[in-house]
């Protein structure tokens, strides 16, 4: 799997596409999640508890075999990325909330990502493997979300007017920053890919589809608004599969390139699931904010 080169621009593309992002925030964002945590509260418990659940639930229906098996439950383990607070910021979704979910995340991925993995390894592959996640893995998520946002947030601070003015060229650039990042993809895990689609390739779609829609149900149903529930379905439902590849395949911790084509193939798939749901999400929420106009008919 030629990975080499992915795994450096992946991060790099989205970091600048952050940058952009923090162009759009205030700090009164942040001081409004902070005022109503129903949303940040509900998000991780489905993070956290709810996906692992249903991803052991769906390799044990599949029957898949023990390194996929386990690269499913890293891929469920591993928290949302950037890609999400992406999505959210081009289909009208909550991205201080993303941002806070990701750091949140990022942080309780320190414990539970390493728990949920070793328990599935020895669980399905027998073996006394242990997986760290190394403290530096944490610092570049960090890294990569927040201070890019930082500086955009600086930028608007200082210029406001600046930053208004570019948040339509920064939304086409994301854009084309997505394009380029699914045609690397794709060119660089097509052999793999093919061999390894039709044993995982439902499952992880499965999967994606049961999280963006988990992610969006349980806030509504708890009475979340609607920018919040689409922000928290992108976090939960756009998990980061670079993060999942990279322990993958690091020779320091699994080093097995089998345990990476799940997330690999999710990484694929959920670019094009994730811009569906957005195009559905900001429809109803278009719906919802339209105004009632009495019939035509009525007297």
């Amino acid at each position: 799997m030629s990975t080499g080169l992915s795994l450096v621009l992946f991060p790099v593309a989205l970091g600048i596409v952050m940058l952009g992002l923090g162009l759009t925030l205030t700090v009164a964002d942040f001081r409004r999640v902070v005022a109503y945590p129903r949303a940040v509260i509900i998000s991780l418990v489905c993070q956290m508890l709810v996906l692992p659940a249903i991803c052991l639930g769906l390799v044990l229906a599949a029957d898949l075999r023990p390194e996929l098996a386990v690269g499913m439950m890293l891929l469920a383990a591993s928290p949302g990325g950037s890609t999400a607070s992406l999505y959210s910021h081009l289909f009208k979704g909550n991205v201080a909330l993303n941002v806070t979910l990701t750091a949140i995340n990022s942080v309780l991925a320190l414990f539970t990502l390493p728990l949920v993995v070793n328990l599935s390894v020895a669980a399905f592959m027998g073996s006394d493997s242990s997986l760290g996640l190394q403290f530096d893995k944490v610092i570049q998520v960090f890294a990569l979300v927040l201070i890019p946002i930082v500086i955009g947030m600086a930028v608007r601070r200082r210029r406001p007017g600046f930053a208004a003015r570019m948040q339509r060229p920064v939304k086409i650039l994301s854009v084309v920053v997505l394009a380029v990042v699914i045609t690397g993809a794709v060119l660089g895990v097509k052999d793999e890919f093919a061999a390894t689609i039709g044993a995982v390739g439902l499952v992880a779609l499965l999967f994606n589809l049961l999280s963006l829609g988990i992610g969006y149900a349980a806030p509504r149903l708890l009475r979340v608004g609607h920018r919040d529930s689409v922000a928290s379905s992108f976090e939960i439902g756009v998990h980061n599969a670079t993060l999942a590849i990279t322990i993958a395949l690091s020779p320091a911790l699994l080093d097995n390139t089998d345990i990476a084509m799940p997330a690999a193939i999710y990484g694929i798939l959920m670019f094009f699931t994730a811009a569906a749901f957005g195009f559905v999400a900001a429809r109803r929420g278009s719906a919802a904010a339209e105004p009632t106009r009495p019939s035509a008919t009525t007297v």
